[in-house]
Order: structure tokens, then sequence, then C-alpha cells
């Protein structure tokens, strides 16, 4: 059964964007019923509300990493990272008042909240819950350092992979799924240099090289490399020096998405099992997803790049 399942995996067709005809920075992220979208100049919101009107916002592009030091390889990375995860809450926030109704947008404090708690449950989730594992594996099965290492990393990758299958159950969940895949339908429509219409957007993959799941499974591959410099200690040791060295990690990590994005070839293959990944964290949206997704694309480009 196992072996089916993975093979059934190896032949999904990946499709991808076609990059040489538009190559601006582009990019966005699923909110509830809406899409975030970064285009050159701005970041556009669009979220379809109770009455189901699509309500757009946008405000000014202020990249952090365009200045020294952190427009530098690996720094950008981290600079990148950072801002996305700020923009990504501003955006979920006004999301929620959007979709539901509500009058008053979430509060600084309940974002701090909220932020706070989702980094305590990343760094016991997904950092000290695998510490424990390869440590009670490495117990029973022996090993060396490596082994230990590697342990980790798998256990990592599994928590990942089992996280993101048991949240995608939840049916709301499932929704902001749908939206993730109605942003990546547009990317690639626009990529491609196709109309952007929601029918003809509806017939592009649902799957991007750029997209931050696979991003956070090369996060894992990676760990495993970087980890092993912290050395053997306790267990807090070994938390406390993952901590630290997670900046560097997202660094080296974006410069490998970023390198075989632009590979046709080595770094197509490379991506592979990360984009296989997206089955799980996308899925096939309808035809008003898609037209949210389009709006925001449309708002976060402008006119200028439209015309083109």
């Amino acid at each position: 059964m196992i072996r089916r399942f993975f093979d059934r995996l190896a032949k999904m067709p990946i499709v991808l964007f076609n990059a040489t005809q538009r190559e601006i920075p582009v990019g966005g992220q699923a909110v509830i019923e809406g899409v975030l979208m970064r285009g050159p100049r701005r970041w556009a919101l669009a979220v379809r509300d109770s009455n189901q009107q699509i309500q757009k916002e946008q405000w000014p592009l202020r990249p952090w990493a365009s200045r020294r030091p952190w427009s530098l390889p690996v720094f950008r990375g981290m600079a990148t990272m950072a801002e996305m995860l700020v923009v990504g809450m501003k955006a979920l926030s006004r999301s929620a008042s959007i979709a539901l109704g509500e009058e008053e947008s979430v509060g600084f404090w309940e974002i701090a909240v909220t932020f706070v708690v989702a980094i305590v449950a990343v760094v016991g989730l997904f950092i000290a819950l695998p510490v424990w594992v390869s440590d009670m594996g490495h117990r029973f099965l022996g090993g060396g350092a490596v082994v230990k290492n590697l342990f980790e990393g798998i256990a990592r990758a599994a928590v990942f992979v089992g996280y993101v299958a048991v949240i995608g159950l939840w049916g709301d969940i499932r929704r902001v799924f749908a939206y993730h895949g109605a942003e990546h339908k547009t990317i690639n429509a626009w990529e491609a240099g196709a109309d952007l219409d929601p029918a003809s957007v509806s017939a592009f993959s649902r799957i991007h090289t750029r997209c931050g799941t696979s991003f956070l499974l090369v996060v894992v591959a990676v760990s495993v490399v970087v980890f092993a410099i912290a050395g053997e200690g306790g267990i807090l040791w070994r938390i406390g020096t993952r901590v630290l060295l997670l900046p560097l990690v997202i660094g080296v990590s974006y410069e490998i998405i970023k390198a075989c994005s632009k590979s046709k070839g080595f770094g197509r293959y490379v991506m592979k099992p990360a984009l296989w990944l997206q089955y799980l964290t996308t899925r096939e949206p309808d035809l008003e997803q898609i037209e949210v997704a389009v709006v925001s694309l449309r708002l976060a480009l402008g006119e200028a790049y439209l015309s083109e």
C-alpha cells in the first residue's frame, strides 16, 4: 500500500511556470477568504466579504532586504522571511475582519500575543520535539553523531508533513488551501504571459517553485547540516543552539530556493520532493476564489505592468 502511494506520487505531473516572458518580483500568500500579493511597488490584499463582494486594500512596499547588509546573500533570506511574517500577520488580521464582517480589526496586543504563541508552538513542535525524538531513537538504536542528526532531521520532516496533513482536514483550512492554489495558478498564468481571466487561469498548475511550503521543507533538509555545527550537548543546549542557528538555516534555504527556481535542469529535480508537498497545502480553487486572486495580483502590479 505504501509503495503504491509513492509510485502514484512520483507520477504526479508538476507543471512549472514559464518565467522567461515575465520576470518581475511577484509573490503571494493565502489569507482568510482572500489572497495577499506582493508586487514590484506595493502590497495588495483582496478579500471576499460576507456580502460576496471583493474588498481591496493596498499599501506601499518597502523591502526589508533593500539595504546592506540585508541585501547580501543569506542575509536577504532572513530579512525576507521576517518581512513576510509581519506583513502576513497584518493581512490575516485584516482578512478576518473583512470576511467575518467585523467593524473593528484585531488590535496590536492581540496580534502580539498570537505571534508569541505561534513562535512558542513552532519552537516546541518543530525544534524541541524532534530533538527529544532523536535522543530517544539514539538511545534505543545507537549510532554516532551523524546518525543522530539525520534522525532528528527525519523526525522534523515527519512532524512537519504530519502537521500539514492533519490541519488540511479542517474545513476552514481547506478553504485557505484553495485560495493558496488560486494564488499559485494566478502567478503561474501571469508569468506565462496568459490572460488574467479566471477561466484561463484555472487551467494552470497550483504548484509553484517559490512557494513557502517548499521553502519550509528545504529548511528541514538544510537544518540537518547546519545544526550539526552546534555539536553534541544536553537537550537544552541543542534546543537553544537550534533556535539561534535558525536564521542561518532560513538564509541558506532561501538561496537554494532562489537558485533552483531559476534552473531548468538539475534544480528542478532537487526541488521535486518539496513541490510534491504542495499537493497537501493547496486545493483546486473554484472560479470565485481565482477571481479574488486575480483582483489581488492586478492591484499589486498596477496598470504599468498590466499593460506590458
